[in-house]
């Protein structure tokens, strides 16, 4: 069995769920994931289950294509957020197939860790019901910033369906070992989220930001290796999370898709 591909929302962040699955079905990919938890970025089309009429046009795109929704985003832990706001969207999720839910920190008290432990906690245990792990992610730019960070929180809340998600960029950006990663237990990784970037790291946390979510590059273009990554992980999909402001202007959007797709197979396939 080949390798199983999903084009992550914020890699064309201005589409909606119906016209994204579209077009990752007409690029080719097994699955989609969406972003049905907006969090009011810049250039994010609002995806929310409360719209009905988007809702059943996104339900259509999933059964006329075939393609499989992966998972959704975004489920924050943040102070003023009460996390049983996100039921309808995980309610959603389930409903159209889904496997997991992500989750991130963007707390800003350093101190703040039991809050982390005890919101995460609750997030999963809200999820359980509809049969959704929860994969925690930590970019750099967030309250949780490395591996083991990520990991204590994981390990703490001790939830059935708690989940890691890696993402190579912050791989890259943080320079975690092979040791550290082989180290979680294998049944934390569902997923992760594949892309490339330049050799250099960016100082400021606006830096890692304009990074992140408008110039990533196309696997084999800049300097992440993540194969070596593949060796300490369970066999899973690779989400493509690849935002470029620049391609998606030269390509447009399925041209853009269809390009991160190809890229992705071409690297995997390099010995």
């Amino acid at each position: 069995m080949g390798n199983l591909f999903s084009l992550a929302h914020l890699t064309l962040l201005g589409c909606s769920a119906p016209e994204l699955t579209y077009i990752a079905a007409g690029a080719g990919y097994d699955f989609v994931s969406l972003r049905l938890i907006p969090t009011g970025v810049a250039g994010e089309c609002p995806c929310r289950p409360q719209d009905k009429d988007m809702m059943r046009r996104t339900k259509a795109a999933l059964d006329e294509t075939g393609i499989k929704l992966l998972d959704i985003e975004l489920a924050r832990i943040v102070a003023d957020k009460d996390p049983k706001t996100y039921e309808p969207a995980m309610e959603l999720a389930a409903e159209l197939g889904a496997r997991h839910v992500i989750s991130s920190a963007w707390t800003e008290d350093s101190t703040d860790r039991d809050f982390i432990v005890e919101r995460y906690a609750e997030i999963c245990d809200l999820a359980r019901p509809f049969g959704l792990t929860v994969d925690l992610e930590f970019p750099t730019f967030s309250r949780l910033t490395s591996l083991q960070e990520a990991a204590d929180i994981i390990l703490t809340a001790d939830r059935e369906n708690c989940g890691m998600l890696i993402d190579t960029l912050y791989f890259h950006f943080t320079r975690f070992s092979l040791d550290e990663l082989k180290a979680m237990p294998p049944s934390w990784f569902h997923f992760m989220h594949i892309c490339d970037s330049s050799k250099n790291i960016p100082a400021t946390r606006q830096g890692m930001i304009e990074i992140a979510r408008e110039n990533r590059l196309y696997p084999g273009e800049g300097c992440i290796d993540f194969k070596p990554l593949l060796d300490c992980l369970p066999v899973m999909p690779f989400s493509i999370e690849l935002p470029n402001a620049k391609r998606v202007k030269e390509l447009g959007y399925e041209g853009h898709a269809r390009r991160c797709l190809e890229t992705a197979k071409e690297y995997l396939q390099q010995p």
